[in-house]
């Protein structure tokens, strides 16, 4: 699971049916979260997420069981990050 910011949407006149209903925004990887830092993805939204949030991405196959039915995705927002408390 990756931190990231929302920092764009991605407007699709077409797209996979599973994928209907869904908005696609732009995440930036968080800094320090290793060599993905900085790297932007096109992730599903199902969280409800915005423009300027922060939000937890899932990857992979775990983006996949995100969603109701099987969907051809590598990238799911499935939180939006109210605060973050880092103890050092």
């Amino acid at each position: 699971m990756l931190l990231a910011n929302v920092v764009g949407t991605v407007v699709s006149t077409r797209k996979d049916d599973a994928l209907v209903g869904f908005k696609l925004l732009i995440v930036k990887i968080a800094e320090k979260q290793g060599p993905q830092s900085g790297t932007q993805l096109v992730a599903v939204d199902t969280v409800g997420a915005g423009v300027g949030e922060r939000v937890l991405v899932a990857t992979g196959s775990a983006a996949r069981v995100t969603l109701p039915v099987a969907a051809p995705t590598d990238a799911a927002i499935v939180g939006i990050v109210d605060t973050t408390d880092i103890v050092t």
